[in-house]
């Protein structure tokens, strides 16, 4: 998956915390995923705890990677049928069409095709053809996606990618492994950062200043995160509808939610969107989305 800029970073941590308690805060870092994942666990058994969450962000990272041959979405993508797919795929992709139909589209992981022609065609140093668009165009539409226990099937030629809610999905099923493992004071962060009811941890947030992360989940998602092509003229965001890369008109969006996976898809279509009403309209059709940020560019 495409490692996006890091917008957050935590701050002023020691200033919050009494000697003792900063002490007993351990902190794990790693690659996954294509970005880093860093770990900050309060336990006396915080060593342990973190390998067993890097442990599963690995098993996580072998279901929804592009990039591994075997993971199971490039499985699905290659033979456009998944058999018996696992659940965390099934509950990402139920999250997906949420979204999607919340976002009128807008957040649609068909996309996929057109991304690879655009970076295809980026790397041979030419445009798309017109011929070439439309082919990618004509393929995009999560309706074609059959989801269901038994099997998920894409129409011939689709795929789809995860970038846009993956990291938050891996971010929120590490926190609750660590739940069930007894903590509550933790804050996971892949990209995406989760914090666990424990201790408010405080998060900076361009535009927004600190915000004390309980409980919660924070994404920030931006069309200049990564940028391709001649004079780096595309983002790494696609819009469905014009079959094009997103325009740079948000610099930053960023958008807490109680899950991660709903704040990074949230974050992702919004910045398509034209208005910060309509960013505010989708945040306010999801209980306890709050929109912490959104900056022009």
């Amino acid at each position: 998956m495409l490692s996006r800029r890091r917008f957050l970073t935590i701050s002023a941590v020691a200033t919050l915390l009494p000697g003792a308690a900063l002490a007993q805060t351990h902190v794990e870092t790693a690659v996954a995923l294509g970005a880093k994942v860093t770990l900050r666990l309060t336990h006396p058994d915080a060593p342990a705890l973190a390998a067993l969450a890097l442990a599963e962000i690995r098993r996580l990272e072998r279901i929804f990677s592009l990039y591994l041959p075997d993971s199971s979405l490039s499985q699905l993508n290659a033979r456009a049928r998944l058999d018996a797919p696992p659940f965390e795929l099934l509950e990402c992709l139920s999250q997906v069409d949420r979204v999607y139909r919340a976002s009128a589209g807008r957040f649609d992981p068909t996309i996929q095709p057109l991304w690879a022609a655009e970076a295809a065609a980026a790397q041979r140093a030419t445009p798309l053809t017109d011929r070439e668009r439309a082919d990618a165009i004509a393929l995009i539409g999560w309706h074609d996606v059959a989801v269901a226990s038994q099997a998920i099937t894409l129409r011939a030629g689709q795929a789809l990618t995860l970038n846009g809610i993956a990291q938050g999905y891996i971010a929120d099923r590490t926190a609750q492994l660590l739940a069930e493992n007894g903590l509550t004071d933790a804050l996971i962060d892949t990209g995406e950062m989760v914090a666990l009811p424990g201790r408010a941890w405080p998060v900076k947030v361009q535009g927004a200043g600190r915000v004390n992360l309980r409980g919660r989940a924070l994404a920030t998602s931006s069309p200049f995160g990564m940028t391709f092509g001649p004079g780096q003229a595309h983002s790494h965001i696609f819009d469905p509808a014009a079959g094009r890369s997103a325009g740079f008109h948000w610099h930053t969006i960023s958008i807490s939610a109680p899950s991660a996976a709903l704040a990074d898809a949230l974050s992702t279509a919004a910045c398509l969107m034209a208005s910060e009403d309509q960013v505010l309209a989708l945040c306010q059709g999801f209980p306890g989305v709050e929109l912490e940020a959104a900056i022009r560019a």
